[in-house]
This record gives structure tokens, sequence and C-alpha cells, in this order.
């Protein structure tokens, strides 16, 4: 995993966690980022302190390989913020558990359930911004997942 700080063209700062340094540029150029402050579309890498891991041998055994939640400033996170992180993540896993990956079919099969054409069952998945606005405007029930989520198909 590895976590870039992005910025949108109305200077919203924020960070995001992918597989790698492809999986950002694949869902940059397939418009998959958007801000989560404003919802624009238009983000870009913001300039980020380097990562300098600690030498192996002066590890402690339950320090974990990367200092999972720290600016990229260099300072820790409040430990309530941390905390909440957590345990946002846990619920959203928790939440998710006993949904079906569909992909990019998410617009389709919500739109399917909410007129009637399809049984009811939980799902999530992607959709474009232009998607979910049209889901909004038609009131299909929808909401954002707020810890990205590697799809099956690219988990490890």
């Amino acid at each position: 995993m590895i976590a870039y700080d992005l910025t949108c063209d109305n200077a919203h700062r924020f960070e995001v966690w992918f597989r790698s340094s492809d999986d950002y540029t694949g869902q940059l150029e397939r418009a998959l980022l958007m801000c989560p402050h404003c919802g624009s579309e238009t983000v870009r890498k913001a300039p980020m302190a380097p990562a300098v891991p600690t030498k192996g041998n002066s590890r402690s055994a339950g320090t974990p390989p990367q200092k999972l939640l720290e600016k990229s400033e260099g300072g820790k996170l409040p430990e309530k913020i941390k905390s909440a992180m957590i345990a946002l993540a846990k619920a959203q896993a928790e939440t998710i558990k006993d949904s079906t990956w569909v992909g990019k079919n998410f617009a389709q099969q919500s739109r399917e359930m909410h007129y009637g054409e399809r049984e009811d069952a939980l799902i999530h998945g992607r959709a474009s911004k232009e998607e979910v606005q049209g889901l909004v405007e038609e009131g299909v029930g929808i909401a954002p997942l707020l810890v990205p989520v590697v799809p099956p198909e690219e988990a490890n």
C-alpha cells in the first residue's frame, strides 16, 4: 500500500491509499479520483515529504512496517483522530462484509433494485460522478464508502 497526498483545483488537500503507484495512475486515467470535500475530479499529487524507513535492525518487533497513520509533513496524527480512522475502517468493513462487489455495474444494479427490476441486495462497487449524480436525482438510496476498497480481482 502507498499513501499519496492529493490536491484538487480548489486547493483541498486529502490523503488517499493505493495498492501501488500504477494503481494511482490507472485510477487517475479512468477518472475515478475526486475530491472528498468538493467533488472536483481535477486532482493531482500534492508535494509530500519523503517516507524514509528506519533501518531494519532498529525497528522493534511491534512496530508496523510504515508509520501507518502519519501526516506527510512528518507529524503524528492525534490519538483521537487515529482511533476514529481505525474505528471508521472497521465499521465500514463490518458493514460491507455481507455486501457483494459489483464493480462498474453499481449504478445499473442500484437503479434496477430501485425500480423493482431485481431483488434488493447489499452491493458496493464503482460509479462515475455523473452516474452518482443521476442516481441521486432519481432518488436511488446510495452512500459513498469513506475508506477505499480494493476490488476482489485486484486483491493479493
